[in-house]
Parts: C-alpha cells; structure tokens; sequence
C-alpha cells in the first residue's frame, strides 16, 4: 500500500492544506454510549471540532445543547449538528 493512503480503508489521503480540529465523528467513535453530556465534557470538552464556521473546542459547543444524556451516537451527532451545522468546513491555503 502507497505511504500516502489510509491503510484501514485504503482511502488515498488528499494534499490540501490540513484542517485544525476533529471531525465530529471521530471523536463520537472513541466514546462508549449511552453516556452523559458532562461526562462528555469531562473526557472530550477540550478536543477541538471542525466546524463550517472554523474550529471550536466541545466544551463550548456542549454548552450550547440543552440535553444531558446522549443514550445513542446518533444523538449526540445530532445534537451537535444542530448547533455547529452541517457544510464544508474551510481550510487554510
């Protein structure tokens, strides 16, 4: 497999400019559900998030959502989404 590919996938990896933060996914995958919007906070609060509108840390995105229990994933990703939206996030060129 090519150096520049994701081996897990075999995703060829792009050689644009890198984007700040994590996306949403990726930091939901590393959390075992159903789980608490403070516990959230307490082990993922200072990650930084890609978002359309540039990188934001969780903890502030987190306190913008009325919930407290996320009991799937997909809840969470939503409740996220409804406030960071959803589009292209910008890059540095």
């Amino acid at each position: 497999m090519a150096e520049d590919t994701d081996e897990a996938d075999g995703v060829e990896l792009g050689s644009g400019p890198d984007v700040e933060g994590a996306p949403i996914a990726r930091i939901a995958e590393r959390l075992t559900w159903a789980i608490q919007k403070s516990e959230i906070d307490r082990k993922e609060g200072d990650t930084v998030v890609r978002t359309p509108d540039g990188p934001q840390e969780l903890t502030d995105i987190l306190a913008e959502i009325d919930e407290t229990y996320f009991p799937t994933r997909q809840a969470f990703r939503e409740a996220v989404e409804g406030v960071i939206g959803t589009g292209p996030v910008p890059t540095e060129e």
